[in-house]
């Protein structure tokens, strides 16, 4: 599955430094650990992330959305 998002912040998503008290800030740091695939794209305004997840309905891994011979 491919997840894109948009904002209007021009501020590339980063991830914060390890801080066993720190609550919340964890979404990148989450998507990393899950993706497949990871992009961040200036736009005109702000910036797209996109993320490439495996489904686990699909055993072969096979995002791209072809059939295994």
């Amino acid at each position: 599955m491919r997840v894109s998002v948009w904002d209007s912040d021009p501020a590339l998503p980063d991830i914060a430094a390890t801080d066993p008290q720190r609550v919340g800030r964890h979404g990148l740091e989450i998507t990393l650990a899950v993706s497949r695939a990871y992009e961040v794209r200036r736009e005109p305004v702000g910036k797209r992330v996109t993320a490439v997840i495996a489904l686990a309905d699909d055993p072969g891994g096979d995002i791209a959305g072809r059939t295994s011979p």
